[in-house]
């Protein structure tokens, strides 16, 4: 099997890129991020806030991810709900980072993503996946855009969707977010030491995934 790892921050363009070349490719996507916001998701409802001041281990146990792809598109389903859009709230976000802090839910939420990438051709983005989800994958990039970019791409996207946010609350969640991901303890969010840098900055979506599906297709080529 074939596994392209995607690592960078909130709102580079990983998923969306990373979809249309899996598409492009035959390859199945998968969005780890998509996991932890159902993971944060079930401690929002559950009225808990970032400080995580719980038993994270006994509300894991409360917990049940499938993901599901419906026409080549994954659907995320916690305790049999399909939470796909409500997961990509700006507090589903913050909350995202805030679990994906915690050693047992990564541990969680480890085997489920290696499992996939044993058994398909995976392009499978994330924080981490180049340097502890899948160490030895065949390829590994890491996706950035400048902060005000990546705050810009959100805002639209949650405007799209009909949700009231400001740009200066989308751009403080991105520099926020930035921040805790670096620097978290556990599997911070940095550049495999083997990944290809790829800045989407300036890009048009249409750019990006034929920019990454030929850099992919040129790769897989010489190996």
């Amino acid at each position: 099997m074939i596994s392209i790892a995607l690592d960078g921050p909130a709102g580079a363009g990983k998923s969306t890129v990373a979809k249309g070349v899996a598409k492009e490719l035959g390859y199945i996507y998968v969005d780890t991020g998509a996991l932890y916001r159902a993971v944060g998701l079930h401690f929002l409802r559950k009225g808990i806030d970032t400080n995580l001041n719980c038993d994270v281990e006994a509300e894991l146990k409360e917990i049940s991810i499938d993901i599901k792809f419906v026409k080549n598109e994954q659907k995320v389903f916690l305790n049999g709900e399909d939470v796909s859009n409500e997961i990509r709230t700006p507090d589903a976000s913050m909350m995202a980072s805030a679990v994906s802090a915690k050693p047992p839910v990564r541990a969680f939420l480890l085997e489920m993503q290696r499992k996939l990438a044993r058994e398909n051709n995976v392009l499978m983005d994330g924080r981490d996946i180049g340097t502890v989800v899948l160490p030895n994958a065949t390829l590994k990039f890491f996706v950035t855009a400048s902060a005000e970019e990546r705050a810009n791409r959100r805002y639209k996207e949650l405007i799209e969707k009909g949700m009231k946010v400001e740009y200066s609350e989308v751009y403080d969640d991105i520099v926020t977010r930035d921040y805790n991901d670096s620097h978290r303890e556990i599997a911070p969010l940095k550049p495999a030491e083997d990944s290809i840098m790829f800045d989407t900055t300036g890009n048009t979506l249409e750019e990006s995934i034929e920019l990454l599906k030929t850099a992919i297709n040129e790769r897989l080529e010489s190996k």
